[in-house]
């Protein structure tokens, strides 16, 4: 591996090599977490936990392997990041980082299993409160845009099916929101999001409602409609249309949305926010909640997002791991974008 040190906005002024150990046993504690933690959802998709059908006291039973299966991932994701063979690019870091600053550390990987595994679970996130991981392809562009004059942040926003889960929260979040212009898409057709897409120039583009990820192929799906599932490469001439025009921002509030970010990526997307695996509804909201009034009262993207995705910790009595689900996926070439 290599790391690579710089202030924003410029050059890396630091680089050196080093090497990970074989991860098998990770990959084997990530395997068994990630079928525990589907278990206890019930459910592969956003979706509410129904109290009326389950007490606290079958939860409890119900999470008992999944706590037992995040632990043990907890422990290999230390082991791995703090061994020895490790241990020289870790006291680069520790040497020249301070942790009084705010630190964006992007993983650039095309492994697909490693970018699946929260690695902000390694405790050197601990000593370094303003550190927040986002994970970025290895082949990357940055795209000319126009400078935009707007005193406003404009929003797309896509409702899509809904069947289960509830998306009007999200809405009422979205409408709160100062300086921003928002339109709403509510499970629209395809061609009409294909139309918005050409036509209208946006900064932030947002969907919620239900989505997957065919992980043997890392192709995501969304959910536009009760009945038509789309894919990126779907809207792909839409879509860089829109880059072009000056998307900075991709928000997929739903669920497994890797493969989703993985294939915008290729589309050389500044920003996008994801989950990475199954997210229920009221983590999905209580995220959005408080990443929308971090993010728009004049706070980094990243310190929003870090903020917003460690306060998900509070529902971890109901929902497992909640905070862990959150991940940014960045371009290199781009610097986060600001809430004007």
């Amino acid at each position: 591996m290599t790391l690579q040190i710089a202030l924003e906005g410029e050059r890396p002024y630091f680089e050196c090599t080093g090497h990970l150990p074989p991860a098998s046993e990770l990959y084997l504690a990530y395997n068994q977490w990630q079928t525990a933690y589907r278990q206890s959802l019930d459910r592969n998709l956003r979706i509410k936990f129904p109290s009326t059908q389950v007490t606290n006291i079958s939860k409890r039973e119900l999470f008992k392997e999944c706590d037992e299966n995040t632990a043990h991932l907890q422990t290999h994701v230390n082991l791995w990041l703090n061994s020895q063979l490790f241990r020289p690019i870790k006291e680069q870091l520790l040497e020249k980082l301070n942790p009084n600053e705010l630190i964006r550390i992007l993983l650039q990987t095309e492994d697909n299993q490693i970018r699946r595994i929260p690695l902000q679970l390694w405790n050197f996130f601990e000593r370094y409160p303003q550190a927040e991981l986002a994970l970025s392809s290895t082949t990357y562009e940055r795209k000319s845009k126009p400078k935009s004059s707007k005193s406003y942040i404009k929003i797309l926003a896509i409702l899509g099916d809904s069947t289960g889960i509830d998306t009007q929260k999200d809405r009422v979040l979205l409408e709160q929101l100062p300086n921003a212009e928002v339109k709403f898409l509510v499970e629209p057709q395809r061609q009409m999001l294909n139309d918005e897409l050409w036509v209208q120039t946006w900064d932030i583009l947002f969907f919620a409602g239900h989505s997957f990820t065919l992980s043997e192929q890392e192709i995501g799906y969304f959910r536009l409609n009760q009945t038509d599932s789309l894919t990126i490469a779907e809207l792909k001439n839409a879509l860089i249309k829109a880059i072009e025009q000056g998307l900075h921002l991709a928000i997929f509030n739903s669920c497994d949305g890797l493969g989703l970010a993985t294939n915008l990526a290729d589309l050389h997307i500044p920003q996008m926010i994801v989950m990475r695996e199954p997210v229920p509804d009221k983590v999905a909201q209580e995220f959005l909640k408080n990443l929308l009034r971090e993010f728009s009262t004049g706070k980094l993207l990243y310190q929003s997002v870090r903020e917003a995705r460690m306060r998900l910790q509070g529902l971890e009595n109901e929902f497992p791991c909640a905070s862990w689900l959150p991940v940014i996926c960045q371009n290199p070439s781009e610097t986060p974008f600001w809430w004007c």
